[in-house]
């Protein structure tokens, strides 16, 4: 039993390393020297848990879709607005972003041109984001006229690029700034504006 659990601990700090390495210096760059020396393990004791810098980078890709599940699990709670969890989910968005390399570096992998991504982090988030929106419109909290494909795309673009920005400069990613995007965005969705029951600055504590 010691055994197994060593042999998990050195795969977490190996896919723990990898994420540090990707989200620094890419996926092209990044050297299987590095990853191993920055988990503190051997290149041998690196093979035996993964064959290449591919499977490593799909270790984390899988790490990391666990991490945005966490993000956008969150259950509504009894009389809450559609709306709001979505806004709320952008904010645990961004400060997973700021505080998780493991998320940021799948998210990271989805843009390398160097090899097409097991999981497509950005795919699963539009598509949690479609998924809100629909439940938003059905509860009758759109403006008449709003499409539904056109605030996903807003969202979506929106939220990912502070995600890029992001990667080099964390202050895009701060809570004042996803606060800033909904103020902008909400009087555009919602029927009536301003809404007092809607808080562009999350109703949850993160």
């Amino acid at each position: 039993m010691a055994k197994q659990e060593r042999a998990v601990r050195t795969r977490d700090a190996l896919i723990g390393s990898a994420a540090e390495i990707f989200d620094r210096e890419g996926y092209t760059v990044a050297s299987l020297t590095a990853i191993s020396s920055l988990a503190g393990v051997s290149n041998g004791a690196l093979h035996f848990h993964f064959a290449s810098k591919a499977a490593l980078a799909e270790a984390v890709e899988a790490a990391a879709v666990l991490r945005l599940a966490d993000v956008t699990g969150a259950a509504p709670r009894p009389g809450e607005r559609r709306l709001q969890a979505l806004v709320d989910a952008t904010h645990r968005l961004a400060a997973a972003l700021r505080a998780d390399v493991v998320l940021r570096a799948g998210f990271h992998l989805c843009g390398e041109s160097a090899r097409p991504p097991q999981e497509d982090l950005r795919e699963r988030w539009r598509a949690w984001v479609e998924e809100a929106v629909r439940r938003a419109e059905a509860a009758g909290e759109l403006r008449p006229g709003v499409a539904v494909a056109d605030v996903v795309a807003a969202v979506v673009a929106a939220t990912v690029g502070l995600e890029v920005l992001g990667a080099r400069d964390t202050r895009w990613l701060s809570a004042a700034t996803v606060t800033r995007l909904w103020r902008l965005l909400l009087p555009t969705l919602v029927p009536s504006a301003p809404a007092p029951d809607l808080a562009p600055e999350g109703s949850r504590p993160l």
